[in-house]
């Protein structure tokens, strides 16, 4: 399987049968997205979309794929699918925490997570849009991935470890609206046991992030954004004695493979 993030919260999963996965769109004002994506093939190579959570910088990119792929299915948990089905949206499939959606080549289970969730900050008074969650992919004849999405720190990993047995863990890291690294390491020590984990939810500096002009953009919307900015390299350095898991802070649209060995 294949990882390439294309912001602080947004991925896509390639499975080893090419089937393109992507969890929380995000593309305007987005410093990690690069340009050379936002062409319509790219968008109608997309063949599903699952979503965390309501907040702006997971969700405001859905109605470019939709655009271009008017049937993309689109997972969400049961309340944001609502509002998204209101909206004229075709195929959004609604689950809810612990229930699982399969494909050919994976099941993926929403799982708990701890943030909040609201819908159209942005453009009017938000909404309430159901309760965040995290996925766990499970992949076929390959490895198992756990997306945290936003959340704090929470006993759950320990039971989502046990029972869904992740090797890959994408963890928030960025502090300040969700756990910082100190929380993420100590997730990693002591409730997961995966063999890899990559940093999430930081945003790039200038020199890093793939539109520079969109990450002065956002901070012009949003200067809280530089609380967030170039952290990842904080949880591989409290990490450093931890034998048991590597992390692996990616670039802004580096894209990372992932073979099992025999």
């Amino acid at each position: 399987m294949k990882i390439q993030r294309l912001g602080h919260a947004m991925y896509i999963l390639t499975s080893g049968e090419g089937k393109n996965y992507l969890i929380d769109p995000f593309f305007d004002m987005n410093p990690g997205f690069p340009k050379e994506l936002n062409i319509a093939s790219f968008y109608q190579s997309i063949d599903c979309v699952f979503l965390t959570h309501g907040h702006f910088d997971h969700t405001s990119g859905l109605s470019k794929i939709v655009e271009h792929k008017p049937e993309i299915m689109i997972v969400a948990q049961y309340e944001l699918a609502l509002i998204l089905l209101q909206q004229g949206i075709k195929n959004v499939l609604p689950i809810n925490i612990g229930g699982s959606v399969s494909f050919d080549d994976v099941t993926v289970t929403m799982v708990q997570a701890r943030h909040s969730s609201s819908y159209g900050e942005t453009t009017g008074t938000p909404v309430y849009a159901g309760e965040s969650a995290g996925y766990v992919f499970d992949f076929k004849n390959d490895y198992t991935l756990y997306h945290s999405g936003d959340t704090a720190l929470m006993a759950d990993m320990k039971l989502i470890q046990d029972v869904y047995q992740p090797e890959i863990a994408i963890l928030s890291s960025s502090g300040h609206f969700t756990m910082g690294p100190k929380e993420a390491a100590y997730a990693v020590r002591n409730l997961l046991n995966v063999k890899y984990v990559i940093p999430s939810h930081t945003f790039p500096t200038t020199e890093t992030a793939a539109s520079p002009e969109s990450l002065a953009q956002l901070l012009a919307a949003f200067p809280i954004v530089e609380f967030m900015i170039d952290r990842d390299n904080e949880l591989k350095e409290l990490l450093k004695d931890y034998k048991k898991t590597i992390v692996i802070p990616l670039a802004y649209g580096e894209e990372r493979e992932f073979q099992l060995k025999d």
